[in-house]
């Protein structure tokens, strides 16, 4: 989405926002965050048999509370081989590419955002790592019950090889699914700190990947759910910066007409 980011007159970029962080600490620190996701995955690997029968307890918990059935996405998408080849070429190449593309344009552009979205990825994505040492849950698409295709090994790609000899990801860890938290912090972080009057169809991003995520029987609705519930409580935590000038993007308004809801940068997160 288009936002103006031209800062006002006699306005420099730090002035009234957060200064922006040293580019190397903040390299160092997103590669250390990532390799701690991956490592604290691989601790988290292993216990099939308790994968499947939370996997049972989670389907039949869905049933129980009448969700819709995961099938009736994946029935839409297998009437293409085009549209399921798109669906599990997103879930395979958007994940993180999307996020380190949202976390770098807030460092260049809006700074005090950058470092709220940030921390707000880092304590969500810590937890997450947490929740498969206490409640391992195997993917809709390995639990027979279901019914589901396996897409990405019919149709390709696929980014998973057998469980016991992936070593690369925890495929154990579909609870939740920070494929669907990460992309709906990346919605609402270019939300908060654009002004564009489009800027609400980023919600087409985390929505896409909803639909994504469990049409290709990779994830539960619950996997979805749990992480809106992590990610709404780590925002009540740390709060996002208020709207300035510039954080906001509203370069063409003078700050000697001050308008009433824009108000002081107070910090990127509390």
């Amino acid at each position: 989405m288009n936002a103006r980011t031209e800062p006002a007159e006699g306005e420099t970029e730090e002035t009234g926002a957060m200064a922006r962080p040293p580019v190397v600490r903040e390299f160092l620190l997103v590669a250390g965050l990532f390799l701690v996701y991956k490592f604290g995955r691989q601790l988290a690997t292993g216990h099939t048999g308790e994968a499947l029968r939370n996997a049972h307890r989670v389907w039949d918990l869905e049933r129980t509370l009448h969700l819709p059935g995961e099938g009736s996405v994946q029935s839409v998408l297998l009437h293409s081989d085009t549209l399921v080849h798109l669906a599990n070429t997103y879930y395979a190449t958007v994940h993180f590419p999307a996020t380190a593309a949202f976390l770098i344009w807030l460092y260049l552009r809006r700074p005090a955002h950058y470092v709220w979205a940030r921390r707000v990825l880092a304590t969500v994505t810590s937890a997450a790592l947490v929740l498969p040492f206490v409640f391992p849950l195997a993917p809709p698409r390995m639990l027979a019950a279901t019914g589901l295709v396996d897409t990405a090994h019919v149709y390709g790609p696929s980014v998973y090889g057998p469980p016991s000899s992936d070593h690369l990801s925890n495929q154990f860890a579909a609870m939740p699914s920070l494929h669907f938290g990460w992309a709906l912090m990346v919605a609402i972080g270019l939300i908060a700190a654009t002004r564009s009057r489009w800027r609400r169809l980023w919600l087409l991003h985390p929505l896409v990947t909803l639909l994504v995520i469990v049409g290709t029987a990779n994830h539960y609705w619950l996997d979805a759910i749990v992480a809106t519930v992590m990610l709404g409580a780590t925002l009540a935590l740390i709060h996002r910066p208020h709207r300035t000038v510039t954080t906001a993007g509203r370069g063409s308004e003078k700050l000697a007409a001050p308008v009433a809801d824009d108000h002081v940068l107070v910090g990127a997160g509390r």
